[in-house]
């Protein structure tokens, strides 16, 4: 991978195609998603068949598109010990970290005569997106467990998946084991734009839910984005990015693969390293070129790290850090001596980690945060995930009739200068009620 000097034109020049790497769609396809969500809307349940059998698989009846009892049960025996501990270890620490995020209900009653609060409650339903992978092949269980663990933090009552089946109509086993352990209530074998309309407007077979959230394609991002309104959706998420700030104590063996942990995911994604050791960078750009010829998924990488991919040199810490808060990564990894001093610093990122051996697949998998995290720049103005992406919260207002006497000239006098005399009238109304009582 290139390497260059930053600030220099050249790197400038690079770093305006990273930045403009934003989340944009061709007017064909948005046409193309449009259709579909319109189709579901007006057909429900065979739309949703159509679709299915002609994209996912071909033979599956209406009566299973909805994962049974019996499918759960033969899920269980069909995983190994190995995988059910990753996954029993992964979903505690998971429902521990978004355990502490749970929003509490308050009333204030400070001011003499009035009580103010705010009353939090979960959506009575949640669906959520969680991509099957082509024949099973990249089942994203991780994503089950990031995206229902909340949702029942939360208190959702109803949480229900969606996910396009294999050719043989059936929901890889792993999917539906982490379903049962994160606590989902329903799983329904639809995808891509379709899925995401059903969710949103319903059909029989799917009713419909207030909050739509998870990963997905070009087709479920679209299709959020059209849904968004009439429900809620955690983000209008891209391709994945990581950024890596690296002084010379780092290991360039580890930044290598971690780049290409990344870059694995879609020729759209973005890998940068930014350090201030030109040995470092030399060493990195090395590494990369061996790691990748050992990749499965070398030619989607090398795609990626050709078209989004550089390596900066920086004169110091300061300058990569100004930079990383530029660019606002969905991963930030800090692999420098002393990365915790550095926090103070950091601004802009969807997720940050921290030392030699907190690799971004930690976070994926592992350690208890969640990884649907804000991507192209948007970690300047949006946040992870959360329990709070469940919640909604109503105000509570109550006053005497001292305190309303209190301020009602005050208010009506506001709602004078804003031209809304019924405003005004509503509260002058009692004012003069109140006071010839008193009278």
């Amino acid at each position: 991978m290139k390497i260059y000097q930053y600030p220099s034109q050249a790197a400038e020049k690079k770093l305006a195609v990273i930045e403009n790497r934003s989340i944009g769609f061709r007017k064909k396809d948005v046409t193309a998603v449009a259709r579909i969500m319109e189709a579901v809307k007006k057909n429900g349940d065979d739309a949703l068949l159509s679709y299915t059998r002609q994209f996912d698989s071909p033979g599956i009846k209406k009566s299973a598109l909805k994962v049974s009892a019996r499918e759960m049960a033969a899920a269980q025996k069909q995983v190994d010990r190995s995988f059910v501990k990753a996954l029993n270890r992964a979903a505690r620490q998971v429902k521990h970290f978004h355990s502490q995020q749970r929003p509490s209900s308050w009333i204030n009653v400070e001011r003499p005569g009035t009580l103010l609060g705010q009353i939090v409650k979960p959506v009575d339903a949640a669906g959520i997106y969680v991509p099957g992978g082509k024949e099973g092949k990249t089942p994203l269980v991780s994503t089950v467990l990031m995206c229902a663990v909340p949702a029942g933090i939360a208190g959702v009552k109803r949480i229900c998946m969606v996910t396009p089946p294999m050719r043989d109509g059936k929901v890889d086993p792993h999917l539906l084991a982490a379903a049962k352990k994160a606590g989902v209530h329903e799983i329904y074998k639809i995808g891509s734009a379709w899925a995401v309309a059903a969710l949103a407007y319903g059909t029989p077979t799917v009713p419909k839910t207030n909050v739509i959230v998870g990963p997905g394609n070009i087709y479920v991002t679209l299709a959020k984005k059209l849904v968004s309104g009439e429900v809620g959706i955690d983000m209008i998420a891209g391709p994945s990015e990581i950024l890596i700030i690296a002084d010379q104590t780092a290991n360039p063996g580890y930044i290598a693969a971690d780049l290409l942990s990344q870059a694995e995911h879609d020729p759209l994604s973005s890998a940068v390293l930014v350090t201030t050791s030109q040995r470092v960078a030399a060493e990195v750009s090395s590494a990369l070129d061996r790691q990748l010829k050992a990749l499965d998924r070398r030619e989607t990488a090398a795609a990626s790290l050709d078209r989004f991919g550089a390596i900066m040199k920086v004169p110091d810490l300061a300058t990569a850090i100004d930079f990383a808060n530029r660019i606002a990564p969905e991963h930030l990894e800090v692999q420098v001596k002393d990365p915790l001093s550095h926090m103070g610093s950091i601004r802009n990122a969807g997720a940050v980690f921290l030392g030699d051996y907190t690799p971004e697949p930690v976070g994926d998998y592992m350690a208890g945060p969640n990884h649907v995290l804000p991507t192209a720049g948007t970690a300047r103005y949006a946040s992870a995930l959360s329990v709070d992406h469940f919640m909604k919260k109503s105000s509570i207002i109550q006053y005497s009739r001292q305190a309303f006497q209190k301020e009602a000239n005050d208010i009506i006098r506001l709602a004078e200068v804003e031209g809304l005399g019924g405003h005004a009238n509503a509260v002058r109304i009692r004012l003069k009620s109140v006071s010839s009582k008193e009278q």
